[in-house]
């Protein structure tokens, strides 16, 4: 079940939201968003649905035996049972697919579905055994408390991942205010609206471009598609975080943000600052802090770092194309640790006309990184970069699909509006009016908008059919 759609909006959600009012104690509270959350999950996932429950039920027994003379061997069998999961599900198929092409082994390939989410609910029952392993008082002796911090379902399949020691509380005793309802459902919109209006309508371009043969297309066509796929990729992310962060103020918890306008960063350190928050926090606390840092030398830091995008592009898919993309990032981040892209410093960004160029220099880099996030192999990725900056003349048909799609009014306006809330311009207005004694009008203006916003949503649930969640095959 996704957020953008008619069953979850018009009712799941209301039902749920009812039945949570209806019921005060916080422990039935919990029981029903337990039940709803395993509806929610089993919804599109009948038989994974079990997979999850086993998932939960071990690491709630290794989160209590991570204690006394053996809690070190019952760490390290916990993240080996996680991690043998996510791999065979996840990767077998596609390691012997690896073998076959590089041996021509011949192996059967199995088919294995992928379950929607496994990345982010492994991570998560990761993070609270190794958590309870160093904090003795983040042990949860109540199974109920650990179904719900892992299966709740505004977070459950694509983020953002929440530590059990940021909610423990929170599942324990909430409240649900009037303005923290009003803010959640302002987020939620928001959310919806960033992945309905914006991410689907340059998805479809994206699509034109990258879904056929690109030695077919013209440059300017390409470097359409991989400006809107980026767009897609990013306003599709976020747009899923702001609509879990606002359903979980909702219901009274609070979230850590997960993306801080990406996109306007200066530098790719300041990118992995801002983007997907919750996945890269993992990343450093999990792995490259427990494997030295930067507290081991240079080398060894560049090691841990090559290590940590490997390991980062690696969960985002099991292809090679996704580990070139980590590893692309994981480099322009050495390259600018060591000065060799030196003017993302702070001393040369303080000039305006530099500062641009940092700018610039980001969404480029980001851009063709996620060429190869996108693309079906390496080689295809390849080719589509090297058609765009040699595809000269017409591209005939291929690319008049993706001329007709861009060059509408309508797109014009959202490809518009996608630049304008990739920045925290709108923060920084409603912000101002606030501090200048008009906070009542910005309140007045954020509900009308969230009015606009949300029909706009309806009119589009019912009239459009492109609707995809990009982060569903996590």
């Amino acid at each position: 079940m996704v957020f953008s759609s008619s069953v979850f909006l018009f009712i799941f959600l209301p039902v749920t939201y009812i039945l949570y009012l209806i019921c005060k104690p916080t422990v039935i509270r919990n029981i029903i968003l337990v039940i709803v959350s395993l509806v929610f999950y089993a919804y599109g996932e009948p038989a994974a649905v079990l997979l999850m429950i086993l998932s939960i039920i071990v690491n709630y027994l290794f989160g209590l035996a991570v204690n006394g003379r053996y809690k070190k061997l019952i760490l390290i069998l916990s993240v080996i049972f996680n991690l043998s999961m996510l791999y065979v599900f996840k990767y077998l198929s596609f390691t012997v697919s690896l073998i076959n092409d590089i041996s021509g082994a011949g192996l059967p390939v199995p088919q294995i579905s992928l379950p929607v989410g496994i990345s982010f609910f492994t991570f998560q029952a990761m993070s609270y055994v190794i958590d309870a392993y160093k904090e003795p008082k983040l042990r949860e002796k109540n199974l109920l408390n650990i179904f719900l911090y892992i299966s709740l379902f505004p977070q459950l399949i694509a983020g953002p991942i929440v530590k059990f020691s940021d909610i423990s509380e929170q599942i324990r005793s909430r409240t649900i205010t009037y303005e923290k309802t009003t803010l959640g459902i302002r987020r939620f919109i928001y959310g919806l609206s960033k992945k309905m209006l914006i991410a689907n309508t340059m998805g479809q371009i994206a699509d034109a471009a990258f879904n056929n043969n690109s030695l077919e297309m013209d440059a300017a066509a390409l470097w359409i598609g991989a400006a809107a796929y980026t767009l897609q990729i990013f306003f599709d992310f976020s747009g899923y975080s702001d609509m879990a962060i606002g359903l979980g103020k909702m219901f009274g918890f609070e979230f850590k943000e997960n993306f801080n306008y990406p996109l306007a960063a200066d530098s790719m350190q300041d990118f992995w600052r801002k983007w997907n928050i919750s996945v890269s926090t993992w990343f450093k606390e999990y792995v490259y802090i427990p494997l030295g840092g930067n507290r081991k030398g240079k080398l060894r830091t560049a090691i841990n770092k090559c290590i940590v995008f490997f390991l980062t592009g690696l969960w985002h898919g099991a292809n090679l194309t996704f580990i070139v993309w980590g590893l692309m990032h994981g480099m322009l981040l050495l390259l600018e640790q060591y000065g060799i892209i030196f003017f993302v410093k702070d001393k040369y960004r303080k000039k305006l006309p530099v500062k641009i160029l940092s700018h610039i220099y980001v969404i480029l880099a980001a851009m063709f990184a996620f060429i190869f996030f996108r693309a079906d192999s390496i080689g295809d990725a390849a080719v589509y970069i090297g058609r765009m900056f040699t595809g000269m003349g017409c591209g005939g048909i291929l690319s008049t699909r993706v001329y007709a799609l861009a060059f509408t009014p309508y797109t014009i306006l959202t490809f518009v509006m996608s630049l304008v809330f990739s920045t925290d311009v709108v923060r920084r207005g409603s912000t101002a009016l606030t501090s200048k004694g008009k906070g009542e009008l910005s309140e007045y203006i954020g509900s009308a908008v969230t009015l606009v916003l949300f029909g706009l949503c309806i009119m589009n649930l019912f009239t459009a059919s492109y609707n995809p969640f990009i982060y569903f095959r996590f």
